[in-house]
């Protein structure tokens, strides 16, 4: 676990070493009205579409709305697409989908299957009714971060909680890339900040939790654990969505 937390931290400072702002931006700049250009030139997207494709971004380095058919991606632009800023109604929609997905239901019933199996929580009972109170509570733990860091504190931020793909350059920079995002992200304008809705949204979703885990859970350890697992998760989220297209594009040899 050291191991992983030195080579994430050293990725983040090379990210914001190396960093040229949301990839996009490359061609367009910065700009809210080359932004808005870029939209209005662009065929419009369905309500709530945040991966909507322009008809330069080719189909090998098109981010899909769901990876290998389970894993939701509603989150992911394509490398090259400048969606407008989204509304509140469609991070609404987004944290929507991603907390009540199919995929959400089998993804906590893994993690919780695997908490139960090692007795993470002694008090919260054994058989089918401990197993279904490790279940209610992973899964709130899930549906309390996703509104907050996708919906909640985005608005009242006003910053774009959207993975926006980098598509091209070396592994490390790509890497370093995705999994900085956690700690930056575009704002209203377009410009990069520092990701508060990602790291108080978890932070908050942590302290949430305490009010419903045994006490025994209800340490500021515990709770640190669970928040560096909660970034970690997302950082290696959003790795995995970067490479995501190259791996179905010239590994799998399909269409992402």
């Amino acid at each position: 676990m050291s191991r992983f937390w030195f080579v994430f931290l050293f990725s983040i400072a090379y990210a914001f070493a190396q960093d040229p702002g949301r990839p996009a931006e490359t061609a367009q700049g910065g700009n809210p009205a080359a932004r808005a250009e870029s939209a209005d030139t662009a065929d419009p997207p369905p309500d709530g579409d945040v991966a909507s494709i322009r008809p330069a971004t080719p189909a090998s380095k098109a981010q899909p709305k769901r990876i290998l058919g389970l894993m939701p991606n509603y989150r992911a632009v394509s490398a090259g697409t400048i969606p407008p800023p989204p509304t509140p109604k469609q991070a609404f929609r987004i944290a929507t989908q991603n907390s009540f997905d199919y995929s959400s239901f089998v993804f906590v019933g893994i993690t919780s299957a695997m908490s139960f199996g090692t007795g993470g929580h002694p008090q919260l009972g054994v058989g089918m009714k401990g197993y279904g109170r490790y279940y209610w509570r992973g899964f709130a733990d899930k549906t309390n971060g996703n509104y907050l860091v996708i919906f909640a504190l985005p608005t009242i931020f006003h910053q774009d909680e959207r993975y926006y793909a980098m598509g091209e350059g070396s592994f490390w920079k790509r890497a370093a890339y995705a999994a900085s995002r956690i700690l930056i992200t575009p704002n209203y304008q377009g410009h990069n900040s520092f990701n508060a809705s990602e790291i108080l949204g978890r932070g908050i979703a942590q302290g949430i939790s305490m009010s419903y885990y045994p006490s025994n859970s209800r340490t500021l350890g515990a709770i640190g654990v669970k928040f560096g697992y909660a970034l970690g998760r997302d950082a290696l989220t959003n790795v995995f969505r970067e490479f995501w297209p190259d791996i179905a594009t010239h590994v799998l040899h399909r269409h992402p």
